[in-house]
């Protein structure tokens, strides 16, 4: 269970230079970073690295200027994390746009295949979801995101949205997913 208060506790720690505090950090966020960032980066735009080497990668620089990180709230930390891994998903996107690798490809060569993402719900469905998700409030996609992409449990999610009990958040989670199916059945 991730607990909002201990992981400020390792952040406060983290500034005055504990290495085990950063250790343990990375040993709580990494894990469900990776979850989330898996299918996000098109096989096409990958280089030699992949979705755990970018994520390794992005907390690095991350915890690189945790002196300049101010949480307001739990779970601060992770959406931070996640911006910061979102971000460096699109840079990847465009630098592979702007260089493509020149190779020569063979005649029976088919298309690549979608991400195992993209597989399951469609990479137009994927657009229009995560445009969705960016019309709801900060703390509806927190609720969204972590229950859905991260796979947090309730009790989890209590915690990270300052919620009083699992089942408040579970709450939580069905509003938002009321809204973010509003959202969806609006025209892309």
């Amino acid at each position: 269970m991730v607990d909002p208060e201990s992981s400020f506790e390792l952040l406060v720690r983290v500034r005055t230079g504990d290495s085990d505090a950063l250790s343990r950090l990375l040993q709580r966020y990494l894990p469900a970073l990776t979850r989330w960032a898996r299918g996000r980066l098109p096989h096409w735009a990958r280089d030699v690295s992949d979705t755990q080497d970018l994520v390794q990668d992005t907390v690095i620089q991350v915890m690189k200027h945790l002196n300049e990180f101010r949480p307001e709230r739990p779970g601060a930390l992770q959406a931070y994390l996640r911006q910061a891994l979102m971000n460096r998903i699109r840079d990847e996107l465009r630098r592979a746009a702007r260089s493509p690798v020149p190779t020569e490809l063979p005649e029976a060569l088919e298309a690549s295949a979608p991400s195992p993402l993209e597989q399951a719900i469609g990479r137009e469905k994927l657009e229009h979801y995560e445009a969705a998700l960016q019309e709801l409030s900060e703390a509806d996609r927190e609720a969204i995101i972590g229950r859905v992409e991260l796979g947090q449990s309730y009790e989890e999610l209590a915690g990270i949205l300052d919620k009083p009990s699992p089942d408040a958040a579970r709450m939580a989670v069905h509003r938002a997913m009321r809204r973010l199916v509003e959202n969806m059945k609006r025209p892309a």
